[in-house]
C-alpha cells in the first residue's frame, strides 16, 4: 500500500496531521500551520473535512483569520463543525458582525453554534445583542446548557439586568430537573415576563444539585452583584461547597466575584472582610483579587491597609512581571487616593508598562492633591510619549489648571478637545471651566460658559452652585442671584445647594432672602444633612456626627471639649488686652 510522503515521514492516516496542527497552536505559530497546510495538500487527505476543519480551527487560534477565510471559502464540502469553527474564529478575531452575518448563512445551526455566537456578544461588550441570540435559541426549543447560561448571566452582568438574570436563575433550574412542583411553577415563565421568574428564585436556590455547578454559581454570584443584590449574591456563595468527593467549593473566582460587588455598591469595609477570609482558607489571590482591594483601601482613604496591600503583592511577585498594568493602575489610584503623591510616583516610575488608565490616575491625582502644576506636565510628557488623551485625562487636566490657577492653559486645553483631539466636552468639563472661571473671578465668562452649554446638558445643581459660590466670594450680587435661581428651578431634594444659596444671601446681609430660601426648603422636604468626621487611633476608627452624644466617652470628650473652648477663650482675651495696652488709641 502506497503511503503519502511528507519530507522524510510518511503517514498512514490524517490523525498525525491532527497532532502537528496542536503543536502549532501551543506554540501559536501560523507559519508552522502554512507550512502543514502546504504538506497536507499533497497527500490524499487534502479533501479530508476534518482536517480542513482543524486547519481552521488552528488559524483561528494562531490570529491568522485570512487563511482560515480563504480556507472556508474554498471548501466544497462543510459540515456543522465546519461553520463553528469559522464563527469563533470571526469571534476571537475581534469581528462579532461576520461572525453574525455568517451565522445567519448557516444552513442548520446546532447548540454549539448558538452557544458560540452568544459567548462572542458577551465577550465583546454587546450585552444586548448576546441576550437577543439567548432568546432566539430558547425560543428556538434548543437545550440550554451551563455554556449558555454562563454567556447569558454574563450579559446580564454587563447590563445589571436583575429581572433578566433572575429569569435565567429560574431557566437553569428548568432546564437540569424535572421535579414537578417546579416545573409546573414554571410553565408560563417566560423571557418577555421576569417577574415570575423573581418569584421562584427562592425555590430555585433551594435545589442542592443546583449548587454542582461551579461556573454557574460563581457567574450567578456576579450577576446578582453587579445588580446591586448582594445578599442574593452572597447566599449563593455561602451555600457553594464540597458535595460527595465533587469539587465544587467556591474557587478563587467565587471571592473575586462577591469582593467586587461588595466594592461596587459601596460596602468596601465587607469587602476587607471576605479578602481576610479568602486568605484563612488558603486561597491564593489573583491580580484581580488584589486590584479589587487596594480599590477598597482607596475607597476608604485606608493607607495603612493599602500598604499592607502592597506588601501581599510584592511577596505574590505580580509587581514584577511584565504587563502586570491593572495592579500597577490600582496601586496607583490607591496611593493618589490616600494623599500619598511620593509613592503613586515611585509607583508609576517601575511600572514596566503604562496604559492610559496609568496615565489619568498620575493626572487626576495630581489634581485632586493640589499638584496643579505637576498636572499638566505630566500631560505633556503623556502627549510626547505618544499617547492619546481621552475624556477622563481633560477633566484632570482642567481640573489642575483649576487648582494652579491657570485660566489661559484652561481655556486652551478647552478648546483643543475638540478641535486637536475629537472630544466631546461632557458635563465634567464645562464644571471644571466654570469652578476654573468662578475662582479667578470670570463671572460673567463662566455665566456664559453655562449657558452656550448643549441642550442634553443644561447645566445640574453642581455646575450652578459653584458659580454661587465664586459670586459669594467675589460678592458679585448680580450674578450670584441669577445663578441662585436657577439653581432654586431645579428643585433639589440635596440640601448643599440651598446652604450655598443661604450663605451667600447672608453674606450680603440679605436676610429676607435667607428666610426665603430656608422656607423652600421645608416646603419641598430638603433636611440638612448633619456634619460627619472621624478619626483612626490604634486601628480603631471613631466617627462622629453633629451634637452626637453616642460615643462610649461621649462625657469625657464634652469635658474635655470645655476645657479647650475656655482656654482658647482666655488666650482670646489675654491677646485683646495686649493689643489695648499697645494701642490704647
Amino acid at each position: 500500500m502506497s503511503k503519502p510522503i511528507i519530507g522524510d515521514l510518511s503517514f498512514a492516516g490524517s490523525f498525525p496531521f491532527s497532532k502537528l496542527l496542536d503543536f502549532c497552536v501551543k506554540s501559536h505559530s501560523a507559519r508552522d500551520a502554512r507550512r502543514i497546510h502546504a504538506r497536507i495538500i499533497k497527500t490524499q487527505f487534502a479533501s479530508q473535512i476534518f482536517l480542513q476543519n482543524r486547519l481552521i480551527d488552528a488559524y483561528g487560534k494562531c490570529a491568522s483569520l485570512d487563511d482560515a477565510r480563504k480556507l472556508f471559502d474554498k471548501m466544497p464540502d462543510r459540515n456543522t463543525f465546519s461553520w463553528n469553527s469559522m464563527i469563533t474564529t470571526f469571534m476571537n478575531s475581534g469581528f462579532p458582525d461576520e461572525a453574525a452575518r455568517l451565522f445567519s448563512s448557516m444552513p442548520v445551526p446546532d447548540q454549539c453554534s448558538w452557544n458560540s455566537i452568544i459567548a462572542g456578544f458577551a465577550q465583546h461588550d454587546r450585552f444586548e445583542e448576546a441576550l437577543g441570540y439567548f432568546i432566539r435559541m430558547h425560543r428556538k426549543g434548543f437545550v440550554l446548557n451551563e455554556y449558555t447560561f454562563g454567556s447569558g448571566l454574563c450579559a446580564c452582568s454587563g447590563l445589571k439586568d436583575l429581572r433578566m438574570g433572575s429569569q435565567i436563575h429560574a431557566l437553569m433550574f428548568k432546564s437540569q430537573f424535572s421535579l414537578d412542583v417546579f416545573v409546573s411553577m414554571m410553565e408560563n415563565v417566560t423571557l418577555a415576563e421576569p417577574k415570575q421568574g423573581l418569584q421562584i428564585h427562592d425555590c430555585v436556590v433551594e435545589c442542592d444539585n443546583f449548587r454542582d455547578d461551579l461556573i454557574l454559581s460563581n457567574a450567578l454570584v456576579d450577576m446578582y452583584a453587579k445588580c446591586g443584590r448582594i445578599d442574593e449574591a452572597r447566599y449563593i456563595f455561602d451555600r457553594m461547597r464540597m458535595r460527595n468527593v465533587v469539587l465544587v467549593k467556591r474557587n478563587v473566582v467565587s471571592w473575586n466575584a462577591l469582593i467586587a460587588g461588595y466594592i461596587q455598591n459601596g460596602e468596601s469595609e465587607e469587602a476587607l472582610v471576605l479578602f481576610r477570609m479568602l486568605k484563612r482558607e488558603s486561597i491564593s489571590p489573583t491580580h484581580y483579587t488584589f486590584g479589587n482591594i487596594l480599590n477598597a483601601c482607596a475607597n476608604l482613604a485606608d493607607l495603612q491597609l493599602g500598604r499592607q496591600a502592597h506588601t501581599d503583592l510584592l511577596k505574590q511577585g505580580y509587581q514584577s512581571q511584565h504587563g502586570d498594568v491593572f495592579v500597577g493602575n490600582s496601586l496607583l489610584d490607591m496611593y493618589m487616593k490616600c494623599g500619598s503623591v511620593e509613592e503613586a510616583c515611585q509607583v508609576f516610575e517601575k511600572m514596566v508598562e503604562k496604559n492610559i488608565v496609568s496615565w489619568n490616575a498620575m493626572i487626576v491625582g495630581y489634581s485632586q492633591n493640589g499638584y496643579g502644576i505637576e498636572a499638566i506636565e505630566l500631560f505633556k510628557e503623556m502627549l510626547a510619549f505618544g499617547e492619546k488623551p481621552d475624556k477622563i485625562t481633560m477633566i484632570g487636566v482642567l481640573s489642575g489648571c483649576r487648582h494652579g490657577g491657570l485660566v489661559e492653559e484652561g481655556r486652551h486645553y478647552f478648546m483643543s478637545m475638540s478641535e486637536k483631539y475629537g472630544l466631546v466636552a461632557s458635563e465634567d468639563h464645562y464644571t471644571c471651566m466654570v469652578d476654573l472661571l468662578g475662582r479667578a473671578g470670570c463671572l460673567d465668562e463662566a455665566k456664559k460658559m453655562i449657558e452656550r452649554m448643549p441642550i442634553h446638558m443644561k447645566g445640574d445643581a453642581v455646575i450652578w452652585g459653584s458659580l454661587v459660590s465664586a459670586c459669594k466670594v467675589h460678592k458679585n450680587m448680580r450674578v450670584g442671584e441669577y445663578a441662585a435661581e436657577k439653581l432654586l428651578e431645579m428643585k433639589s431634594k440635596k440640601s448643599g445647594g440651598y446652604v450655598l444659596i443661604s450663605n451667600m444671601y447672608a453674606e450680603f446681609g440679605r436676610w429676607e432672602d435667607v428666610v426665603r430660601v430656608r422656607k423652600v426648603m421645608k416646603e419641598r422636604g430638603v433636611i440638612k444633612e448633619g456634619g460627619c468626621s472621624w478619626i483612626e487611633i490604634l486601628g480603631s476608627v471613631h466617627v462622629f456626627m453633629v451634637k452626637d452624644k453616642t460615643h462610649s466617652q461621649t462625657n469625657q470628650i464634652y469635658v474635655f471639649l470645655k476645657m479647650l473652648t475656655n482656654q482658647m477663650k482666655k488666650l482670646h482675651s489675654q491677646s485683646h488686652d495686649m493689643e489695648l495696652l499697645n494701642n490704647p488709641d
